[in-house]
């Protein structure tokens, strides 16, 4: 989405942070704090516990002073368009974790598409119609039927829909502005507006002229809770697992049972049919079987009954029917393919409807649906309530296609007086009372329970069953080539989405049901006949006009246009309009082109952005809003609505369970940028699988994590350099002026830093560009890193001026640059932190605007394009070898952490399979203690080069007086060994992986290193190859040249390997102990509050009669003393300790001494 470099490209790669602060950590002096706007000034937080939310209060006052967000939009009128849809949420609800994931994904990418020189229209939208709403009302005034709705009358019903649908407006708008998403609500679109409704009936009519509506009689799935039809799509919306039957506390009342139909020509023999939905045996029509399956007449001896049932499925009625055999409970009489039992007529279970369906009904029949993997192989049919059913009972001529079959149920799924002996009861509770029943007339063979998963309403939460009823059809069925195609055609990201789940969804679409039974949603303009056979179709306010003299409507709710009629064209009097209303996910589908009010207005500007350039949300929109925008735009321009889609899996419980209001399972939003600022939220949730798709568990202890690894470590790199440059106006007189112009630095951490700025920039673009956003966070916190840990910790000393004023600037000018890079390629991801940074650094701008390059207005730092790369910094090279010099400084460190022995000495392992066995005991050597020689082995002359270059850094860094760098496998006791992903590798190998598994470790060094070379191993006669095995080379201490003088600890990343002498020197402990004062000062005057340009003098006392050995070293370290804190520590007993202002005074253990510390302002 780079508008002024669209082609940017750079590789992909991982990288891996460790986070922590930089040594010496110095706090901001105060003049440097607050930094001055033309009315108002921005504080960066100075508190050392990292409570960085005070930002963002005072962040989002200074944008709204200076109307940020509508300003960047007019600086960016005339710029290439850059268009995004934002799905409509229901206001009805708070915003949680997920809205705020999802407005967090938008409000970054369309950020990004800004600063890349596109103009970005972000509206935001609500969905206003539907259920969710109803069902607060329904719940509200206790209304269960529709009778209660037309008593009430709809026009105050649905006033009452009105009056909630925006309750929680107000508190979406808080919560998505204190989380950073800019986005317009004052030029808000909602689907209750007469605007958006019109542009949903010209959709509508688009496709009723196309011939893509129809209104059929059809088995759909149907929420009793919510009293409508539902589409299929938005039955998979909410399954749940069941047990049948109901009895046990807060279970749902699914029984599953088996009865016995009697044969009319032998009622000695029974067929025996199965069923989860006992409620539906009243209007039993007939039994299905498979005319290709086999089926049996058994003799069953304890019940003395003859029964017929598939040869398969035995155990429905015996446990273990092999045992059962051989004991004689049951005898087989007879063998039938299923084929031979159609038209077999029964005794029917009920006789409510025998009288009118006694000649075509209540037989056998036969479809390829029925399997043998449940039940009996036969199934009792009910035409009214599965679609199979209704499909046979039709083709089989018991039903007729335009008739309703036996559906004694009302809206809300209770029986009619059609079934006296059930009336008033909710099909659901019925089950108990059928079984009774059935139990009575000696029909019920079986009752059992069964655990399986079920649909659900998503908005009522009632089960939901599936019934025939008179809906409105969108053809889908017939266009299910041309989805997948047109979706081929967009990017999803994770891709695997597209190109499986939602595909897959595609290619087995039905057509939808688009009707719901309902009063508050737009109406379906359709005025129709009594018979249907004249169906008007209105696709306009002027066109309602025109058929019908109404006037120019202000409103198209149902209370307002119900009684609306039109003359009829063929002499059928006057058509009134059908009952139902639009699906609400017909709405949200429509919005592309409802928000603008497609096509009476805005037109030209429409199909200049169509389809979106982006748009995002959570998977189960995989099966509602990305499933009917495609539908709609397909069927209306031929294309999919989007280009660019990313997914995001589903927040969770930190217990991996659905966050739950009821539950208190997770911790409230709110609190959670109350405590860590919304920059942490935003990152951790972008840095987190569920950006790939994947579920994520949220923990608080993520955010937190984000403060104190990512937040804290940026925000204090800022700090320092704030400190060194008080610090140089200070010593040097000279105040910093940033020069993004100026003469390039020779010095090569320079140098790195700014060619890995570059690096990101560029990969920041391209990964954008192929919206994989949890690729650009890793990126971004790796130089994070690379600030704080290597090039600030290399640097201190240039940046605080031992080199030199010229040397000095060049490391400022350095540092800004980074940090200027950093705040904003991270704008878009925390937009809080950087704004309150750049104020800052802003401060030390050349007054020569121009010359920045950052265009009119600078008082943002949202106003700012995204950084270019310049390209003078790259270098690869400088790169490479810091990259590789850092690979063996982690591994020196790892080593100094693991120590040295402690000769006789022995610890007892406290955990683990090996609790309680004794090992010998070791001792970490802090960095502060310099050791006498680190080897380096690599293979590779270039890689030992690449160090070697930057020898002075491992040096100072490990606290080294010698580095050996070696190529020579036997100096260094270089070895190699080879392991497996034996689940992988097993797959292949299969009955030689035991062999190979055994045969591996007896395989010689050599062999795995001739292995590296050829790709090849032979192991027990079995061949292995390349990928097969993961080789690794190690230092096996056994075979290093014997030294009694030295104890070399090692360690290895599987390429270099580092052999580090942690043999204890009296000479260079001494040194270490002299920088070990110098550390617990500077502890000191941290915890003071003491700042860069605060000048101290030290004092040191010891208890009579000790210390002498430290104090000697203390006193032969001056130059080191000098350097670091600018003074030399003196005793306290001499004059110049008396009468001073003491800061700080702590007594300090250092070595074996204690030591007490003054510090006293200089």
């Amino acid at each position: 989405m780079v508008a002024t470099n669209p082609d940017a490209v750079f590789p992909s790669h991982n990288l891996t942070s460790n986070f922590s602060f930089p040594q010496e950590e110095e706090k901001v002096p105060v003049a440097f704090r607050s930094f001055s706007h033309p009315s108002r000034s921005l504080t960066v937080p100075d508190d050392s516990s990292g409570r960085l939310t005070a930002q963002t209060p005072q962040v989002l006052s200074f944008w709204k002073e200076i109307d940020a967000f509508q300003e960047s939009v007019k600086q960016s009128i005339g710029k290439p368009q850059y268009s995004f849809y934002d799905g409509p949420p229901f206001a009805t609800g708070l915003p949680h974790h997920g809205h705020i994931l999802m407005g967090t994904v938008k409000d970054i990418v369309t950020r990004y598409a800004h600063s890349n020189g596109f103009y970005v229209e972000r509206r935001f939208g609500w969905d206003t119609h539907g259920l969710p709403v109803e069902h607060e009302i329904d719940k509200k005034l206790g209304i269960t039927s529709k009778a209660d709705v037309m008593k009430m009358g709809i026009d105050k019903y649905n006033a009452e829909c009105r009056s909630i649908v925006m309750r929680y407006s107000s508190e979406w708008r808080r919560t998505v502005e204190r989380l950073g998403r800019w986005i317009d609500f004052d030029n808000d679109y909602k689907t209750l507006n007469t605007s958006f409704m019109e542009s949903v009936w010209w959709v509508f009519g688009q496709l009723w002229n196309k011939d893509l509506v129809y209104r059929g009689l059809k088995v759909m799935p149907y929420t009793t809770g919510c009293t409508t039809p539902m589409s299929n799509f938005e039955a998979g919306l909410a399954y749940k697992d069941v047990q049948d039957p109901a009895g046990e506390p807060d279970s749902i009342p699914f029984a599953t049972v088996t009865v016995s139909f009697p044969l009319l020509s032998d009622p000695s023999v029974s067929l025996l049919a199965w069923t989860t939905t006992p409620w539906t045996l009243p209007t039993n029509l007939a039994l299905c079987v498979h005319p290709d399956l086999t089926y049996i007449k058994i003799h069953d001896v304890e019940r003395d009954a003859k029964f017929i049932l598939c040869d398969e499925l035995l155990s429905t009625l015996y446990k273990d029917p092999a045992k059962a055999k051989k004991e004689k409970k049951y005898t087989v009489l007879q063998n039938y393919k299923g084929r031979d039992l159609v038209g077999l007529k029964y005794e029917p279970l009920f006789t409510y409807f025998y009288d009118k369906y006694k000649d075509q009904a209540f037989k056998v029949i036969a479809d390829t649906y029925v399997t043998s993997t449940s039940g009996t192989g036969i199934v009792h049919q009910a035409p009214a309530f599965g679609e199979d059913d209704h499909r046979i009972a039709i083709r089989d001529g018991i039903v007729r296609k335009e008739e309703m079959p036996p559906c004694p149920i009302d809206e809300a799924g209770i029986y009619t007086d059609e079934v006296p002996d059930f009336q008033g009861q909710y099909v659901k509770d019925a089950d108990k009372n059928i079984i009774k029943y059935l139990k009575g007339t000696g029909r019920l063979i079986i009752s059992a329970t069964l655990q399986h998963s079920y649909p659900f309403c998503w908005r009522s939460g009632t089960p939901l069953i599936y019934r025939a009823i008179p809906v409105w059809f969108v053809r889908v069925q017939d266009s299910t080539d041309k989805l997948v195609a047109n979706n081929k055609e967009t990017r999803w990201v994770p891709a695997s989405v597209g190109e499986n789940r939602f595909q897959s969804w595609l290619e087995n679409a039905r057509d939808w049901n688009i009707s719901r039974n309902r009063y508050w949603g737009t109406p379906l303009p359709l005025w129709a006949s009594e018979d249907y056979e004249e169906i008007v179709c209105v696709s306009s306010i002027e066109e309602l006009n025109e058929l019908s003299g109404c006037g120019i409507l202000a409103d198209l709710h149902r209370d307002k246009i119900d009684d609306i009629q039109i003359p009829s064209k063929k002499g059928k009097g006057m058509l009134k309009r059908v009952e139902e209303v639009f699906d609400c996910w017909f709405e949200s589908g429509s919005m592309p082109y409802a928000q603008v009010h497609y096509p009476f207005e805005n037109k030209e500007k429409f199909e200049a952005s169509f389809p979106a350039d982006f748009i995002s949300e959570a998977m189960d929109q995989t099966r509602g809003w990305f499933y009917t925008l495609l539908v709609l735009s397909t069927h209306l321009f031929g294309t999919a609505p989007w280009k660019n889609l990313i997914v995001c899996g589903h927040v969770l419980a930190a217990d991996g369970k659905k966050m739950s209001k009821s539950l208190k399972n997770y911790p409230d939003p709110s609190l959670i940028v109350d405590t860590y600022g919304a920059d942490a939220l935003r990152l951790f949730l972008i840095n987190s699988p569920v950006v790939r798709g994947d579920s994520l568990r949220f923990k608080e202890e993520g955010v937190k994590d984000v403060v104190s690894h990512v937040l804290l470590p940026l925000l204090n790199s800022y700090r320092f350099f704030l400190g060194q440059a008080a610090l140089l106006k200070k010593e040097q007189d000279v105040a910093f002026e940033y020069d993004p112009h100026a003469k390039q630095s020779s010095n090569v951490m320079d140098r790195w830093i700014l060619a890995r700025c570059q690096s990101l920039i560029q990969l920041v673009k391209t990964e954008m560009e192929a919206y994989r956003l949890y690729t650009v966070v890793a990126q971004m916190l790796s130089l994070i890193d690379d600030l704080t840990n290597w090039y600030i910790r290399f640097n201190r000393r240039r940046l605080k001026g031992e080199n030199g004023l010229e040397d000095t600037q060049s490391a400022l000018q350095t540092l800004f640059e980074t940090l200027f890079t950093l705040v904003r390629t991270l704008s878009a991801f925390t937009p809080f932190l950087t704004e309150n940074i750049y104020q800052g650094l802003k401060e030390f701008f050349t007054q020569d605007q121009a010359k920045l390059g950052l265009g009119a207005d600078i008082r943002s730092l949202h106003f700012l394009p995204f950084p270019e790369v310049k390209q003078e910094y790259f270098d690869p090279t400088i790169e490479r070898q810091v990259s590789r010099l850092q690979a063996v400084i982690d591994l020196g460190r790892t080593v100094r952490e693991r120590g040295r022995s402690l000769p006789g000495q022995f610890t007892t392992i406290k955990e683990g399979k090996d609790k309680g066995k004794q090992i010998p005991a070791r001792e970490s050597v802090p960095i502060k203690f310099p050791l006498n020689e680190l080897v380096v082995f690599h293979p590779d002359a270039e890689y030992l080069a690449d160090v070697k270059s930057l020898l002075p850094y491992v040096e100072q860094e490990l606290n080294v007086r010698n580095v050996v760098f070696s190529s020579s496998e036997q100096d260094c006791g270089i070895k190699y060994a080879a392991t497996a992903e034996w689940a992988t590798l097993g797959k292949k190998l299969r009955k030689d992986m035991a062999k190979v598994k055994n045969g591996l470790p007896k395989v010689s060094s050599e062999a795995i290193k001739k292995y590296l070379e050829t790709g090849k191993l032979d192991v027990e006669g079995i061949e292995l190859v390349e990928g097969d095995l993961v080789a690794q080379r190690f230092v096996d201490v056994e075979a290093l040249p014997k030294d009694n003088d030295k104890e070399y600890g090692h360690d290895s990343n599987n390429d270099v390997v580092v052999l580090l002498d942690v043999t204890r020197r009296p000479e260079l402990e001494q040194e270490g102990l002299a920088r070990e004062v110098v550390n617990r000062v500077q502890r000191l005057r941290k915890k003071a509050g003491l700042v860069a340009t605060d000048d101290i003098d030290v004092f040191y006392s010891f208890a009579q009669g000790v210390g002498d050995e430290l104090k000697a070293i203390i006193h032969g370290s001056e130059d080191l003393m000098k350097r670091v804190l600018k003074c030399c520590p003196r005793p306290w007993e001499t004059q110049y300790g008396q009468g001073r202002e003491v800061v700080i005074e702590e007594e300090q253990e250092v070595g074996d001494d204690k030591i007490t510390l003054t510090l006293v302002r200089a």
